[in-house]
């Protein structure tokens, strides 16, 4: 995953931009997210479906055709599949409504094209949360990368950071609330997020890491 996207701002640091047109990179405090170019009339060799049929368990990797972006389904066993399908849920043009399990290293759009170029009139129809198949998962809890989950670190800013980062500014994160009297013990710092539509969680309990 090429860097990790950074968490939402806290209301005291101003508005993030965190949404998206469509076909464009989702983001998400995700990680780095790809989009597939799907046409409907093309084979996938994941399971002998169609780029359309995802399903958890499936495989994918870069398309050497579509650099440096573009992403396309493999069968498991083949060298060019780097990562599978933790999760598979339907397109969101709002980036924060998406929320993929933990252990995901990357958000891929998956777009269906009818015709003409796919990144100008590809139709989104997927999300795709994949875990690399290498053993580099920057979406673990604390390793910097990924969606905001329980036991990442965040710095006073509510930029995600790995935990091994070191630093005065980090703060491990003990909980994604609504409200921060909904905070855990052990909290010292509720991060109060600007207004994200979608998003189950609006404060970042964050505590000594």
């Amino acid at each position: 995953m090429q860097g990790g996207t950074p968490a939402p701002a806290r209301r005291s640091s101003g508005c993030l931009s965190s949404l998206v047109a469509l076909a464009v990179v989702l983001g998400i405090g995700y990680g780095a997210s790809r989009f597939f170019e799907d046409d409907k009339t093309t084979p996938a060799p994941s399971k002998g479906g169609t780029a359309s049929s995802w399903a958890v368990g499936d495989c994918g990797g870069p398309d050497p055709g579509d650099r440096p972006d573009g992403y396309k389904a493999f069968d498991c066993d083949d060298p060019g599949a780097t990562f599978k399908a933790l999760d598979v849920q339907s397109a969101s043009i709002l980036p924060d409504a998406v929320q993929c399990p933990p252990g995901t290293d990357l958000i891929i759009q998956v777009k269906v094209s009818f015709g003409g170029d796919a990144k100008d009139s590809g139709i989104p129809s997927k999300t795709v949360c994949g875990r690399n198949l290498s053993g580099e998962h920057p979406g673990d809890p604390g390793a910097g990368g990924g969606q905001l989950v329980k036991g990442d670190c965040v710095t006073s800013t509510a930029q995600e950071v790995a935990c091994a980062s070191g630093g005065s500014d980090r703060y491990k994160v003990l909980g994604l609330v609504k409200d921060k009297e909904q905070c855990p013990a052990g909290t010292t710092e509720p991060m109060e997020l600007t207004l994200a539509i979608g998003r189950p969680y609006d404060v970042i309990c964050g505590g000594k890491a």
